[in-house]
């Protein structure tokens, strides 16, 4: 089971309201705070659906890009001398410097 939904590269998640007897939920990754809400499964899918397509067409009328989650690309500003350590480590490693940053990261983060 999941709590879910996903249309045009946007995930909602989804929660229950049993005071209410109302599905109701937010788009993910993004700044904007775009929600939506249904009485049943179908009504949710639904409102979930208008809610992308509304936000979309929104920010194409106010001259916005409209924010995409996490894409799997960011830029990091790094000291130097960092970024000089880092490359020749990945290069003494035969590896990329994308390559040996996400190496980083994965070990930092499963060390938490």
């Amino acid at each position: 089971m999941s709590n879910l939904l996903k249309y045009k590269d946007y995930r909602g998640q989804v929660e229950y309201s049993d005071e209410d007897s109302t599905f109701y939920g937010k788009i993910l990754g993004i700044n904007d705070l775009v929600s939506f809400e249904g009485e049943t499964v179908d009504e949710l899918k639904k409102a979930f659906i208008e809610s992308v397509d509304d936000y979309i067409k929104t920010c194409e009328s106010i001259g916005k890009s409209p924010e995409k989650e996490y894409k799997g690309q960011f830029n990091v500003r790094v000291p130097m001398n960092l970024h000089r350590l880092a490359a020749r480590k990945a290069i003494s490693k035969r590896m990329s410097l994308n390559k040996f940053v996400e190496n980083a990261l994965r070990k930092a983060l499963q060390s938490e």
